[in-house]
């Protein structure tokens, strides 16, 4: 797909003018799709970021290099909850008095992760226990999470934001979707007479979004991303718009592409568990090894990733679950 303007270092023009503003993450991602859509008087801003000094650094750079001001914000838009998206949302709000509009179930999530009376990190790390994990990688766990608190501050006021809703974006209508199993509450927006898709995380080029078992979340991760992206497989998406990587124009050969992924991956799961009972954590070691070895970041998203494929096989009986000295073991079914 062809852009519409020059790429200057990190920004890049698509069509109707949509602006890609690559923000650094200071992990293995290297980078989050922010988004300017072209309003009269200025910008909607997708997707700010996550806040590190890198990333505002880039955001100095790409408003000089664009002709911008922090008073140039219309408003605040995000796909989903997670730092690398959320974190940078109140930066902005206090610079530009610009509202933040995101989904209820989303905002929720960020009070239980760093809200006043945050319980989500222990909540974490009690299930990951719960699922063989080991006292020194449960530790290093939550200082990881903890970590995070300063690169979602200052939290934004939020006005809310749900599926079914139209919005004008860069003279374009678009929708909001409701696009479970990556994030709960995560919204993709879908012009439909132009053929565009911004969709977060929820469809991703070259790489398969993180599917992951989150406390108070949805019980069954796996099988929501899957039915949404049976639904979101329907829609003619002539141009996505993703959360990483660039974007691109095969959307329906890129979910049929990431269903395949899961269904192998379930089935590897299945050929592991087979040798008997098993935690979660001694599962996760076996898909991902040397991946996550040192990484606290890495091992937290392997295993959350891993128990959404074990509880996906329990639910539909194709493992079976069972507790045994305080510790959940999976093994073959029947």
């Amino acid at each position: 797909m062809a852009r519409t303007a020059k790429e200057t270092e990190g920004i890049t023009t698509w069509p109707g003018g949509i602006i890609q503003v690559k923000i650094p993450l200071p992990f293995s991602l290297k980078w989050v799709n922010s988004y300017l859509v072209p309003e009269e008087g200025g910008y909607t801003l997708i997707d700010p970021g996550l806040r590190t000094e890198e990333a505002e650094a880039a955001w100095a750079r790409a408003m000089e290099e664009l002709g911008f001001g922090f008073g140039d914000i219309r408003r605040i838009v995000l796909t989903h909850q997670h730092p690398d998206h959320y974190g940078l949302a109140g930066w902005f709000q206090e610079r530009s008095d610009a509202p933040v509009r995101m989904s209820r179930q989303s905002h929720a999530y960020t009070k239980r992760l760093w809200g006043e009376n945050r319980s989500f990190n222990a909540e974490l790390i009690g299930l990951f226990a719960l699922h063989g994990m080991p006292a020194p990688q449960l530790e290093a766990v939550a200082a990881h999470l903890e970590s995070f608190v300063e690169r979602v501050t200052p939290q934004p006021e939020v006005t809310y934001l749900e599926a079914g809703e139209r919005l004008r974006m860069g003279g374009v209508d678009w929708v909001a979707l409701d696009a479970p199993g990556h994030a709960r509450g995560q919204l993709c927006f879908y012009a439909e007479e132009a053929g565009w898709m911004i969709c977060g995380d929820q469809v991703l080029p070259d790489i398969t979004p993180n599917i992951s078992v989150v406390p108070g979340e949805d019980a069954d991760p796996l099988a929501r991303f899957l039915d949404s992206l049976a639904e979101l497989g329907r829609l003619e998406v002539r141009l996505a718009f993703p959360g990483h990587r660039d974007p691109f124009a095969d959307f329906g050969g890129r979910i049929r592409a990431i269903a395949a992924h899961h269904d192998r991956r379930l089935a590897q799961i299945e050929e592991l568990a087979a040798a008997g009972m098993q935690t979660g954590y001694a599962l996760c070691e076996a898909l991902f090894g040397a991946r996550i070895a040192g990484s606290a970041h890495n091992l937290r998203f392997a295993m959350a990733e891993t128990l959404a494929h074990l509880v996906y096989l329990a639910r539909s009986g194709r493992l079976a679950a069972s507790e045994s000295a305080g510790e959940i073991l999976y093994s073959p079914a029947g």
